[in-house]
Formats: C-alpha cells, sequence, structure tokens
C-alpha cells in the first residue's frame, strides 16, 4: 500500500499545482487572504456573505445556503486530500478560501450570486465521490496523479473566476463579459468530469488490489476490459500532452474552417488539414481547441511525432472515428513519408511551411498575427484589465501594434507585465529600454518552450547563401510590404556584392523559397509582395555583427537611393512624375530610420543617409508632411559629412521652406539666407540655381509685410531667370504676382501672372492639364486676383476647381483647408452664408485633425470667420461662442510662440501665410 507522504516530504508536483494557481490568481494579496481560511465553517459562517440587507441580502442568504447541502461533496474531496497527502492546510485552504472569495466578489449582485452559486454546486456535483466513513484510503502513483488532476483543474477554474471579478469591477462589465467565465467553466466541467470518472475508477481498483484474493476474479475481468467491446457505452481515447491556453482568445473563423473540412460524417477517406504559419503565431493552441472541442465527435484523439503518423492507419483499424494532431511537421518529405494511406479518419497539422496546405493536407489555411483590435482585446482579457477603459484600450492597441498581434509575444508579454505588475501605461517605455530583456524572459505560466529570443533561433541558425542575405536585407525594409518590382529595379544600385543575386529573379524565387518553407516570411500571390512580421526583422538585427548591420544598412540606402529624385544640384522643383516611386519607398525609408534608431547602426556622420533623408524630406514637403519632414531633417543634418555642399544648402533652405508655410516666416528667413550663402560659396552669381533663394528670401519678406524688400529679390531672381533662360521663370513670375496683388495692385498683378509661359491663355486645364499642385496655387492667386477685380464669379469657378484639385492631390491638409476658406469668403461675399458656414465647419474638423503645431492657425481663422458669418445671420449667440473658441486658439498660438495677443480681424488673417502654394 502507497504510504501517504508527510507535509515536508510533498510531491513535487502538488506543489506545482499550487504554483499553477497562484499563477492564474495573479494576486498576493488575494492568495494571503485565501490561504488565511480554515476551513468550511468559515465559508457558511462569514458575515458579509450573510448579511442579510434588503431583498438582495435575502437573497444572497438564501443563496448560501441553498450551497450548504452541496458544500458536503467539496467537503469530502478536501477531507480526503487532507488525509492522504499529508494535512497541508494550505491544500484545503485554497479550496474554501477561494470558495470564499468568490462568494463574497459576486454578492455585489443577486443575479450574479444566484450564477456562481450555481456554478458551485454543479462543479460539486462532478467531483470524484468516496466514502465518508473511511479515514484512510490505499494511494497508488496512479490514483495519485489522477487526484492532482482533478484538484488542479478546480482551483484553476478558482482563481480564473477570482481574476475575473477582479478585472471586472462593475455589475454591468461583468454581465458584459459573463460568457467569457461560463465558456471557461463549461470546459472546465467537462475536464473533471472526465477525470473524476478515472479516479473513482482507480480507487476501486486500489480497494481491490488490496485484498487480492476478494477480487481476483473482478481483476482479472478489468485487465481484460480493453479487449472487448461495451455496447452500451463507447469507450473513448484521448491523449494531448499540452494544455490549452485557459487565456485562448478568438479564431472562431480558423477552427469553423477545420470544423468544414474534418467533421464530415460518413465521410469514409481520409481527412486533413493544415494550419501553417510563422513560429509564435499560436498553431499549436488552435489546434488543441479544435481537439478539446471535439472531444463528443471522435472515439480517438491523439497528438503524436511527425513520423509516427505511418502507424495511426494500422492501430486505428478498428476505430470508426478518429482524430491525430501532429506538431511542428516542418519537413514535408518526412511527413510524406510517414503519411497514412487508404485509410479514414482526421489528421490535423500544423507546420511553418506555407506548402503544407497543398503538398500535404488536403486543406488548410495560414495562421496569421492577431490585428489590432483583436490582439488588444486578448491582451485586456490576460491581464484581467477593464475592456472598456478607452486608456486601456488605447495602451493595449500600442502594445499590440508594437508586437506586431503576435500571440506568443501577447501571451509573454502579458505574463511578464502581471508577475511583475506593470501598469499597461508605463511598459511601452520600459520596452524599448529593455526589449532584449523583456524577450529573454518566459512567463512562468507558459507551456510553450520557446520565448520571443528563440522562437526562431533554430530557423535563423540554418539560413545560409543568398537566402540569409535576403532576410538580412528584409529586416531593414517595411515589414509588411516589401515589393518584388522594387528588389528587380532598384537592386542594380546596391554596391554590397553579396546582394547581386537580386538582378537574378530566378535567384530570387529561390531564395524566397527558402524563407517561406521555414515560416520567417510571407509572400502574396496576387501582387507579388513579400511580408516579415517585426519582431523577426528584430531577431534577425540582433543576431547580425556590427558590421553585418552596417552592410545592410548601407544596401537599403543604395537601394532607395534612386527612387527619391535629386532636388538639391538643381532648380527643378516639384517632382510630380517622380510621386509613385516616392510613395513606394517612403515606408521602407520609415522603417529604415526606425531601426537606426532601435540598433544605433549608424550614430556619426554618413552622408549618402542624410542626402536620401533630404530627398524624402523634399517629397514629404510636397505632400504637405510638415512633422515628418522635420524630424527626418533634424536627423540628417545630425549625419551630413560634408556641410560644404548643395545638398546641406538645400535641407537648410528647406527648413525654412516649411517654417514659412507653418507661419514663421522670420525663422524662415534665417534659414532660407544660410541656404543662400551656402549656394553663394559654391556657385557662380549668374547662376540660375540662386534664383530659387531669391524667390524663397522674396515669399518670406512678403509674409513679414516688408514689401519692398520682397520686391527687390524677387525683381533679382527674374534677372537670373530670363538671363539662363530657366524654365523656372514662371515661378518668379507667378510669385511676383503674389507681392503685387498684397500691395493692392490686382491688375499689375494679373498682368505679371499672364507673363508665365505656361499660364497664357488662363483657361482651366492650363492650371491643372499637369497635375502639378504648383499650379493650382496660380488657379488660387488668379481667384483671389478676380475677387479684388470684383469678378465674383469667375473667382468661385476658379477657387472651387482649385479646391477640388488639391482634395484629390494633397489629401486634407493645410492646402485644402486655405482653399475651403478661400471659397467660403466668396460665397460669404455673395450672400450664400449656409454654405460659406457648411465649408468653414468642414476647414475647422480637418484643422482639428492635424497636428498642433500645424493646424491650428488655420483652425483660428476658420472659427473666427464662423462667429462674424453667424454675426451677419443674427445669431448672437453662435457667434460668441465661435468668436470665444477662435480667441482662445489664438491664444495659445501666441503663447507657444512667445507673442502678444490681439483680437483684431486682420490679426486672425495674419496667423495663416498669405499665400500657400
Amino acid at each position: 500500500m502507497f504510504r501517504p507522504p508527510l507535509k515536508d516530504q510533498q510531491s513535487p508536483l502538488w506543489q506545482k499545482a499550487l504554483e499553477n494557481f497562484r499563477e492564474e490568481l495573479a494576486g498576493d494579496d488575494d492568495l494571503a487572504m485565501i490561504l488565511g481560511t480554515k476551513g468550511v465553517e468559515e465559508v457558511l459562517q462569514d458575515a458579509k456573505l450573510l448579511q442579510p440587507v434588503g431583498s438582495p441580502g435575502r437573497k444572497a442568504l438564501e443563496s448560501v445556503n441553498r450551497l450548504k447541502p452541496m458544500i458536503k461533496f467539496v467537503n469530502d474531496f478536501s477531507a480526503v486530500l487532507a488525509v492522504t497527502f499529508g494535512a497541508d492546510t494550505a491544500m484545503t485552504a485554497v479550496v474554501w478560501g477561494s470558495i470564499r472569495m468568490i462568494l463574497t466578489l459576486a454578492s455585489s449582485t443577486s443575479n450574479t450570486l444566484q450564477e456562481v452559486c450555481d456554478m458551485l454546486e454543479e462543479l460539486s456535483l462532478t467531483l470524484p465521490r468516496f466514502r465518508t466513513y473511511e479515514q484512510t484510503l490505499p494511494m497508488s502513483q496512479e490514483l495519485e496523479d489522477s487526484l492532482l488532476a482533478v484538484y488542479t483543474e478546480v482551483i484553476c477554474f478558482y482563481a480564473r473566476a477570482i481574476h475575473f471579478f477582479r478585472g471586472h469591477k462593475h455589475v454591468h462589465i461583468v454581465r458584459n463579459s459573463w460568457p467569457e467565465l461560463r465558456g471557461d467553466f463549461n470546459r472546465t466541467i467537462q475536464r473533471i468530469r472526465r477525470l473524476s470518472s478515472t479516479v473513482e475508477s482507480e480507487v476501486e481498483l486500489t480497494r481491490m488490489r488490496r485484498d487480492n484474493q476478494k477480487y481476483h476474479e473482478i481483476l482479472e475481468l478489468m485487465s481484460t476490459i480493453h479487449t472487448q467491446k461495451s455496447e452500451p457505452e463507447k469507450k473513448r481515447y484521448y491523449y494531448l500532452p499540452f494544455s490549452e491556453n485557459s487565456r485562448f482568445w478568438g479564431r472562431e473563423d480558423i477552427l469553423s474552417q477545420i470544423q468544414s473540412s474534418l467533421d464530415v460524417e460518413g465521410k469514409a477517406t481520409l481527412r486533413s488539414f493544415a494550419l501553417h504559419g510563422m513560429g509564435g503565431v499560436g498553431k499549436t493552441q488552435v489546434a488543441l481547441r479544435y481537439a478539446n472541442d471535439s472531444r463528443s465527435k471522435y472515439d480517438a484523439i491523439f497528438w503524436l511525432a511527425t513520423d509516427n503518423l505511418v502507424t495511426i492507419g494500422q492501430v486505428m483499424l478498428g476505430v470508426k472515428d478518429w482524430l491525430a494532431e501532429t506538431n511542428n511537421a516542418d519537413d514535408l518529405e518526412l511527413a510524406k513519408h510517414a503519411w497514412p494511406r487508404s485509410s479514414s479518419g482526421s489528421i490535423l497539422v500544423t507546420s511553418r511551411d506555407s506548402n503544407a496546405a497543398f503538398a500535404l493536407a488536403s486543406d488548410g489555411c495560414l495562421v496569421k498575427p492577431f490585428e489590432i483590435e483583436t490582439g488588444s482585446a486578448a491582451l485586456l482579457n490576460f491581464l484581467g484589465a477593464d475592456s472598456t477603459s478607452n486608456p486601456n484600450r488605447e495602451e493595449a492597441k500600442a502594445i499590440t501594434t508594437a508586437l506586431g498581434g503576435l500571440p506568443l509575444a501577447l501571451n509573454q508579454i502579458g505574463g511578464f507585465m502581471v508577475h511583475r505588475k506593470v501598469p499597461l501605461h508605463k511598459f511601452l517605455a520600459l520596452y524599448k529600454r529593455n526589449a532584449a530583456s523583456i524577450d529573454s524572459k518566459g512567463a512562468r505560466n507558459m507551456d510553450y518552450s520557446h520565448t520571443l529570443a528563440t522562437v526562431w533561433e533554430m530557423s535563423l541558425e540554418k539560413l545560409s547563401g543568398n537566402a540569409k542575405a535576403l532576410h538580412m536585407l528584409l529586416s531593414f525594409l517595411d515589414p509588411d510590404c516589401v515589393q518584388e518590382s522594387l528588389l528587380r529595379e532598384e537592386s542594380g544600385s546596391i554596391q554590397n556584392p553579396e546582394l547581386e543575386f537580386l538582378q537574378d529573379e530566378m535567384e530570387i524565387l529561390d531564395a524566397e523559397e527558402i524563407l517561406l518553407q521555414v515560416g520567417l516570411v510571407q509572400k502574396s500571390e496576387e501582387n507579388e509582395v513579400l511580408s516579415i512580421h517585426r519582431l523577426v526583422q528584430t531577431a534577425v538585427i540582433r543576431r547580425m555583427s556590427a558590421k553585418e548591420q552596417q552592410a545592410y544598412f548601407g544596401a537599403v540606402v543604395d537601394l532607395l537611393f534612386p527612387t527619391f529624385p535629386d532636388t538639391y544640384s538643381a532648380d527643378l522643383g516639384y517632382q510630380v512624375a517622380s510621386s509613385s516611386r516616392c510613395e513606394r519607398s517612403l515606408p521602407h525609408l520609415h522603417n529604415l530610420v526606425k531601426q537606426n534608431e532601435k540598433f544605433n547602426v549608424y550614430v556619426g556622420n554618413n552622408q549618402k543617409f542624410a542626402e536620401l533623408l533630404l530627398r524624402c524630406c523634399w517629397y514629404l514637403y510636397e505632400k504637405e508632411n510638415y512633422n515628418t519632414a522635420r524630424s527626418y531633417l533634424e536627423a540628417a543634418m545630425g549625419v551630413f559629412s560634408d556641410r560644404g555642399t548643395l545638398a546641406y544648402a538645400s535641407a537648410v533652405e528647406l527648413q525654412g521652406l516649411i517654417e514659412l508655410d507653418l507661419g514663421h516666416p522670420q525663422l524662415a528667413l534665417g534659414s532660407l539666407e544660410q541656404a543662400h550663402n551656402c549656394r553663394v560659396a559654391l556657385l557662380p552669381a549668374d547662376d540660375s540655381f540662386l534664383a530659387a533663394s531669391f524667390v524663397e528670401i522674396g515669399l518670406a519678406y512678403t509674409e513679414i509685410g516688408d514689401l519692398d524688400r520682397a520686391h527687390e529679390y524677387l525683381q533679382r531672381s527674374i534677372d537670373i531667370r530670363l538671363e539662363a533662360k530657366s524654365e523656372r521663370i514662371g515661378n518668379s513670375y507667378s510669385n511676383m504676382a503674389s507681392l503685387l496683388l498684397r500691395m493692392g495692385k490686382p491688375d499689375n498683378a494679373e498682368e505679371m501672372l499672364k507673363r508665365c509661359p505656361s499660364l497664357k491663355d488662363f483657361t482651366d486645364d492650363t492650371f491643372l492639364k499637369t497635375g502639378n499642385p504648383r499650379f493650382s496655387g496660380d488657379m488660387v492667386l488668379l481667384a483671389r486676383i478676380r475677387m479684388e477685380q470684383g469678378l465674383h464669379d469667375d473667382a468661385l469657378r476658379l477657387a472651387s476647381k482649385a479646391l477640388m484639385f488639391r482634395r484629390g492631390c494633397l489629401g486634407e491638409r493645410l492646402k485644402v483647408c486655405d482653399s475651403l476658406y478661400q471659397v467660403a469668403d466668396i460665397l460669404q461675399h455673395g450672400g450664400n452664408s449656409a454654405s460659406a458656414i457648411q465649408l468653414l465647419t468642414e476647414c475647422v474638423k480637418i484643422s482639428e485633425a492635424l497636428l498642433e503645431s500645424e493646424g491650428q492657425r488655420h483652425l483660428a481663422r476658420a472659427l473666427f470667420k464662423l462667429s462674424k458669418v453667424f454675426e451677419s445671420q443674427g445669431c448672437i449667440p453662435e457667434s460668441a461662442e465661435y468668436m470665444e473658441r477662435a480667441v482662445t486658439v489664438k491664444d495659445n498660438i501666441y503663447k507657444r510662440d512667445g507673442c502678444e495677443t490681439s483680437t483684431s480681424a486682420s490679426n486672425f488673417g495674419d496667423l495663416v501665410p498669405w499665400m500657400l502654394w
């Protein structure tokens, strides 16, 4: 007979059960309260549970009293544990302390308490039955394992229930999330019923072995039971070596696909389905969930190694419905050789190889990381955090985005946060500082053998040659969309000899195949786009030496360099023809900058990287993406190794132009004059490139209001460009026209604008046919000239078409706000106040959505204009409301810029540039 162990001899497995309870509970304070409960009497006498305050209190009392007979079953079970395993009070305290805490937490509402009591009652009825008069129980290793399994299921459910109530503190949150706890309970009940049956069988067998003579014949019968068929009840076999994550989340669409393929009644052929995807994406957990959900559908469910699949068809010849699950079938050739032939049944395979869905199984699907919404909900569920809290949701989304929605990452990071009590809002900053360390720390309750630091290590270790080189290059590019066309078309500019294979499309495909087989990349067949998870990128770069990091960083600089036009060696203006290439390369440059900041690949000078950033900044400036352009310009200025170049002058010039558009002409003037001085030192005095500097300085003086100085610089630009017969002469004429209009000379302005070679006939097509946003600025200027000339209809037509063009070309940015204001102003002067209000309201909406540093000036002007329009309509309360808002916004602008405030109408107009080209 097995002798009951003393407390200090307790099996490590039982200690593991208590450790699992502690992990599921995730609260040391709760654990201390639970372990302080001495027995069932304390539960039944708890004053908090028995206070009959009003009707809800009476119902609570009735609920607890109703539990008394049912609690006997739990008491019997706990007594057996206490006697058999050395009377460890912690083991029984966990049971009674948990029940006590669950009832206390559920007592806030009578309905919830009733349902919790129902759950506890049903759970108690599923526990193993023991004769209460016995003081000892003969113990065998099999019986101890069975009791351990039941005990672990019970206490871990208690812990999850407590965690549920702690994470859903408000009544309405509890009700909305109740199906989550109910589903967990139903699955737990199914497992306990099966385990309890096993315990009771083991108890009877152990008693029989104690008196072998008396039960000799029965024991012989039990030993041969597996060879006999039982007609009344079908024998089921179930073996899974892993447990399903108790916080499994989502994947209903994938489970539905598996069911459609495998749950086919009456089909006598072999059915198979492959779950493929990168490591850490949750393939194993999906397979476990399907197995657990399908116990009633199959006579046998087994988890097998891939090379053992060949035996399943032979072993299961006498079984009608069976399911075999095999994990990590990454070697498809091995799996093919072991695949059962001419057999019925179902096979569910997980593999990192995307070919598993058609080269191995008859059907399959790609398991992808979670979308941001789903992943953030899963993270909040894991943490037990309030999912209705907007701050919680936003923080969870930010964390999920940083982790790319990878289930392994969310599980591991969630465990890290729970165990160390790291608040949601503080995690990202901590992670950015300590990512490598955190990635290596697996959660203590994780069944998965890998962490983020190791999950792809074996696959990466095996890479070599072109596949390894391609993977290292991809680690610096946009993780979501790497176009094969970019690699083919621009690879000739890469100077790294290890990447010469990119010029051969077959060698690219061969390298991709290797990466696809090990799940390190994904590929869209429709548009030939590769994707690589951002955490895989991190793992790859961490494995590189400093020399390799710089080599592949430089290769990406080479790759992207020709895709952005050279805007600093010649006076070119807007580069509309290059827009599509720039747009394609922009996400790659974004990621390159991010990886450089994260890994400090280049902390010193790098002239080519600086020039690449500058080229991109000009494109961003043309697209009015001022904030990112400023950020990249700052980065470029920090890595220029040669400041005596036209490229550096261009960078300083662009700083000035951005400040000019954002309403800071004095700041702009300083930068533009510095850029001009740089060019003077490098170029002849009559070089047409200097004319561009004169135009920009003239623009700054126009905005400042020093109109005579502005005229001087603009005239010098005209003279140089005429002498050089520059194609950019129209740029000088249109800026001079804008100055003349500000001088109050609309007719002179019209005459000057007509000098532009491309605008001679002033038809609408001449402004818009090129698709160049600069010419829509000319159209805006002519509309303003027509307005000053009293030609309101012409002004409205021109301004409206310019607005439509800008909206289509630039999106909802500053120039669209400017055009909305212009059209609204014309409409108001024409007596159409209702339409003016509509357009101004849209201008307000767009301005508010922009960054504060970009949109606030246009917002203040639009609010002021709305106030005046409502005032003209006699709507005094509305007028006062908009005026108050306008003054508040303007005061904030002036406070930020260090200027004195004013409420005059002209002052509101001066908030924005005189002309946005």
